[in-house]
């Protein structure tokens, strides 16, 4: 089909092509730099840790597995596999893929073959004439990218590319700490059944104490009263307990991606919570912005919005558009493909926009203000990273002063429960001197219980807010999953 003349008279058109070239070799808009943001040298809160034995949180070995426990262990693994809002992380981030590898195809020239064949009746000047036509042709246009316009749309695709898989990354860890914060609190509240269980059974030793004193004519039934009052009263707290313990097994039904129905986890006793404390040391502020993935995905949106003002200023100068054409065009078939009947075009066109009542303009200062709000978003998230680990770091280190002052408001309860217990058996207190402190003792325990769920709880969200071992440097994987621009077309947008 004579194919290799079509690409003979394409390198007849080796002034324009230079002229791309050499026009090439920069890009329009600013460089991107990313934004500064002076973080302090050390956190407020230093945390109850030895300095001589850092351990950071290991980005190799999953966070949640240092609380020691397999069943939490098991049920985070099926979230990962099964949470839904990772899943839509992952599509979307799948979508910015694609849309970087879309701009990328804008350095390629585009190539078109067609064929045809018809037949029409005309009116002329001798008469009616029936003629046919039969075309074969190829077709190739290239718009070299002189002014960057493809290359800034290619940095901000890959920006935005990398902002979804930081994105991924904070989805998977939101998920894996409401997990981990949900079925410790279930823990902390099978610990406290356990314990109105165990005081419900202590109550009922009471009043069949009180009932017996009150047969004697020892007591009045004011104290069978009371006996029965407290007794009722604990009941309805551990049935009030059950309320919330469903519910907590219904939501990390949810994050493991199953109906609550499917979801049973047997309860544990108070003794036996099988959960460790793990320690996790903050490290320094500076290290905050290369180990949260929300910070991460806020500076590459920054890096997107840079190079959109780029792509808004090349709107600015002229567009080249170089085109070529080959192929036959007969009015029969018999000699269709033949060298008489071969046909070539060659072209170069040069538009630029004149006048467009400032909408170029709007476009430019859109793209600036873009560009402004989203550093202003970086710099908010990295303050609001350093709020949320200074507040956990607080709170582990204030909760665990709490829980030493409470264990010891435990024990003095307990001696002044057994105290007046065996003062009212031997008849030298009244029985409300004993509910007094029962309830002094309930109280007290119930609080350390729940001391330490909130301290569990807050390890686990210091964990979420240090980035969960995650680091920025994987997000170069996410920009090697994206093809890499072909030579020519790199050169003809100015890239070495």
């Amino acid at each position: 089909m004579h194919l290799d003349l079509f690409f003979r008279h394409a390198v007849l058109t080796p002034a324009l092509t230079a002229a791309a070239l050499v026009l090439a070799g920069c890009a329009s808009g600013p460089d991107y730099i990313r934004p500064e943001f002076p973080s302090p040298a050390a956190y407020q809160e230093t945390g109850p840790w030895t300095p001589a034995h850092p351990r950071e949180v290991d980005a190799t070995q999953p966070w949640w597995t240092r609380y020691g426990d397999a069943a939490l262990d098991a049920l985070v693994d099926r979230a990962n596999a099964a949470n839904q809002d990772m899943r839509i992380a992952e599509a979307q981030y799948r979508q910015a893929r694609a849309a970087a590898q879309l701009a990328r195809a804008g350095f390629w020239p585009t190539f078109g073959a067609g064929v045809s064949a018809g037949r029409a009746r005309t009116q002329t000047a001798s008469g009616p004439a029936t003629a046919s036509s039969n075309t074969l042709s190829l077709e190739a246009s290239w718009e070299p990218d002189i002014w960057g316009r493809v290359q800034r749309s290619v940095e901000a695709g890959e920006a935005a590319a990398q902002a979804s898989a930081a994105d991924l990354a904070a989805a998977r860890l939101s998920v894996q700490a409401a997990l981990v914060q949900d079925y410790l609190q279930l823990r902390v509240t099978d610990a406290q059944e356990d314990l109105l269980q165990q005081t419900v059974a202590e109550y009922r030793k009471a009043l069949a104490l009180t009932r017996s004193q009150y047969a004697a004519g020892i007591v009045t039934g004011a104290d069978v009263a009371l006996a029965e009052t407290q007794l009722q009263s604990t009941s309805a707290q551990a049935l009030d307990l059950a309320v919330q313990r469903a519910q907590l097994e219904h939501a990390i039904a949810f994050l493991t991606g199953r109906a609550p129905a499917e979801v049973s986890i047997p309860a544990r006793p108070a003794g036996d919570l099988g959960l460790a404390l793990p320690e996790v040391p903050a490290g320094l502020p500076s290290q905050l912005l290369e180990r949260r993935p929300d910070i991460a995905a806020a500076e590459r949106r920054a890096a997107a919005a840079n190079a959109g003002i780029g792509v808004a200023q090349s709107a600015y100068f002229p567009n080249l558009m170089l085109s070529a054409g080959d192929g036959f065009a007969s009015s029969g078939f018999s000699q269709w493909l033949t060298a008489p009947n071969h046909i070539w075009s060659l072209g170069a066109a040069l538009a630029a926009t004149v006048f467009d009542g400032g909408a170029r303009r709007a476009q430019t200062d859109a793209a600036a203000a873009a560009y402004d709000g989203a550093v202003a978003q970086y710099k908010r998230t990295v303050l609001a990273g350093l709020q949320e680990v200074e507040d956990n770091l607080v709170a582990l280190r204030i909760l665990g002063d709490e829980r030493a002052a409470q264990d010891a408001a435990v024990r003095s309860a307990g001696v002044a429960a057994r105290a007046s217990l065996a003062q009212y058996r031997a008849g030298t207190a009244t029985y409300l001197a004993v509910v007094t402190s029962q309830s002094a003792l309930l109280a007290n325990q119930r609080t350390a219980v729940q001391l330490l769920g909130r301290q569990l709880t807050a390890s686990a969200a210091l964990v979420k807010a240090l980035g969960g071992g995650w680091n920025a440097a994987e997000l170069a994987d996410a920009a090697a999953s994206v093809s890499p621009a072909p030579a020519a077309a790199s050169a003809a947008a100015g890239n070495p």
